[in-house]
């Protein structure tokens, strides 16, 4: 008996624990608001950016872009480390990779601290 007891107590908290609607400990206060309020459903969002020697690459909602190379309505006329630049008929469209956090990368050779 006691072990059906323990049994059943044991299921039941495990599945309790299963459906509770746990925040991840890691990440930073209010960095969901953050998220979505940086572009509006729908509208593109720069996921990627690729730069090589000898080329530059973007991935915007999914798709493969390079400089040149056309994008719904406009055209990729620049690919930086964090940023495209899609001129469209209404005007040059920005497309940041990440918000501005005023952090930068330490340059090479510089210890960290």
């Amino acid at each position: 008996m006691n072990r059906t007891l323990a049994l059943a107590f044991g299921v039941l908290s495990a599945w309790s624990a299963h459906c509770a609607p746990f925040a991840d400990p890691t990440r930073p206060p209010g960095a969901l608001e953050n998220v979505a309020g940086a572009a509006a459903p729908g509208a593109p969002r720069l996921e990627s950016v690729l730069i090589a020697p000898d080329r530059r690459v973007a991935v915007i909602s999914g798709q493969q872009v390079t400089v040149g190379s056309r994008f719904g309505d406009g055209r990729v006329v620049r690919i930086t480390e964090s940023e495209v630049v899609i001129r469209t008929p209404g005007g040059d469209e920005s497309l940041k990779l990440l918000a501005a956090s005023g952090k930068r990368a330490a340059p090479e050779g510089e210890k960290r601290k």
